[in-house]
């Protein structure tokens, strides 16, 4: 039987847009691990009546809004991913909320392994409060066969949000471990087993 930590270890895990991260994540989760999803968190400050909803309609306009007042999340991806000035002010907007909300489920997590699931760990400043860094890697041609299989997008648009984060390779000198994710969920999953083992023993 594995011990587990004595103290609460905070592991973030993070890679470049399609890597599979969010696919560590739950391996992660189903060993016992607390995920907080850095995207769910973002998607929830996106609701009608939130301070945040407010910010984006003033700084992009209602031609974001879908018939019945949500906001697309589409249409403000479509919009931001192309201008990178626009994607600076819709990141000011929503990064302090998110770090507000990912302190306070780290402060009153109980697990012994709480899982940060964030596609900007480093870009956000989010790395300062993990313990443990994992890098999903994954080839360029692998990664825009995902995202064209799972979020629907084309090449060209891939590519623009790929390049709107930091290069893999500036991530992977940063990490603490690094997943290789070209493989098949098999071998994905076994990785994920061996820095399970080792943290709990830690």
């Amino acid at each position: 039987m594995v011990k587990k930590p004595n103290r609460k270890i905070v592991l973030g895990i993070t890679g470049s847009f399609g890597s599979g991260k969010s696919t560590v994540a739950k391996m992660f989760k189903a060993r016992g691990a607390e995920v907080v999803d850095a995207d769910l968190i973002g998607h929830g400050l996106l609701r009608p009546g939130t301070g945040v909803y407010q910010k984006i309609i003033r700084e992009f306009g209602r031609e974001i809004l879908m018939p019945e007042g949500s906001i697309s999340r589409s249409k403000l991806s479509s919009l931001v991913f192309k201008d990178e000035e626009k994607l600076t002010k819709l990141n000011r907007i929503m990064h302090p909320e998110i770090i507000r909300i990912i302190k306070n489920k780290i402060s009153s997590s109980r697990s012994g392994i709480l899982i940060l699931d964030a596609p900007l760990l480093i870009e956000s400043g989010l790395n300062g409060f993990v313990d443990k860094m994992i890098v999903v890697k994954i080839n360029r041609g692998e990664q825009l066969k995902r995202i064209a299989s799972k979020a629907h997008l084309s090449g060209k648009q891939a590519l623009r949000r790929i390049r709107a984060q930091m290069p893999l390779k500036d991530k992977i000198r940063l990490a603490d471990f690094v997943i290789d994710n070209n493989g098949s969920i098999s071998q994905t999953r076994k990785q994920v087993g061996q820095i399970r083992r080792l943290l709990w023993r830690s």
